[in-house]
């Protein structure tokens, strides 16, 4: 069982205990050459760094970049990271320049850090350490924008990326949100994750984005409110290389969802 937590910056975590062992090692070492010269990133460090000590949550904010960039552009910028989520930031409908990434482990922010002043096409790009509470921040600026805008992206709304507090204090309803998924994930993965339940394919649902991409959430639909709240402590263990958040939700946040990338 997992034992609680706190994110440094005061984020609601969970610490690495006993479960975290199937975690590959997916956090890279070091450069094979100095930063800047774009060498590969090599993977030799162990992802237990943090243990016996609270983690940060793992974001960073870039700067500089290109004004038709996508989030296949900021994969492969931080290729051999584990990219959980991009937010592009805009301001007054435009897109700033900005983005915020998290990744998939604390430690992976370090060597995303080494890829400060490197470029993306023509441009440098400048990266910057952040922190959980910037990020929501930005999350919630986005929704606003997108209130009288098109947003560059699919974001959801602001509870989606709630801190976890109010979240964990909703009543369970049988819907489980998960939040972190790999973009490859399909129905077979989420069932094959909660195996200990009774699930088909047709309580597993995997919402769309706007150009028909997954937005790295999903629903799921349990037998009852009781066997939702059990499977709870699959919290933040690991589907492949990523550790999944679960949420209570319910079938109207289930269909919107569902709905909005129609």
């Amino acid at each position: 069982m997992f034992s609680r937590g706190q994110f440094v910056d005061g984020g609601d975590g969970r610490e690495m205990g006993s479960k975290r062992q199937r975690l590959p090692d997916l956090s890279p070492s070091f450069y094979s050459g100095s930063p800047g010269s774009g060498s590969s990133l090599m993977y030799n460090a162990s992802p237990y760094t943090y243990i016996g000590q609270p983690p940060p949550f793992p974001v960073v904010r870039l700067r500089g970049l290109p004004f038709d960039c996508s989030e296949s552009d900021v994969t492969e910028f931080f290729h051999g990271l584990n990219i959980v989520d991009v937010l592009f930031v805009h301001k007054n409908g435009r897109f700033s320049g900005e983005a915020y990434c998290v990744l998939g482990y604390p430690l992976q922010v370090e060597f995303a850090l080494r890829k400060n002043r490197q470029n993306m096409g023509r441009r440098y790009i400048e990266v910057f350490r952040s922190k959980r509470q910037e990020y929501y921040r930005a999350v919630a600026n986005e929704v606003s924008e997108g209130k009288s805008s098109p947003p560059r992206r699919s974001v959801p709304r602001a509870r989606s990326y709630d801190d976890g507090k109010n979240d964990a204090e909703r009543e369970h309803t049988g819907v489980l949100r998960l939040r972190g998924l790999p973009f490859s994930a399909g129905k077979d993965d989420v069932l094959d994750f909660f195996n200990d339940f009774e699930l088909s394919e047709d309580s597993v649902h995997i919402p769309l984005n706007s150009d028909g991409r997954p937005t790295g959430e999903a629903f799921v639909e349990f037998a009852s409110a009781e066997d939702s709240k059990a499977a709870m402590v699959k919290d933040r263990m690991t589907l492949g290389s990523r550790y999944i958040e679960l949420f209570p939700s319910s079938v109207e946040e289930l269909d919107e969802a569902v709905s909005s990338g129609r």
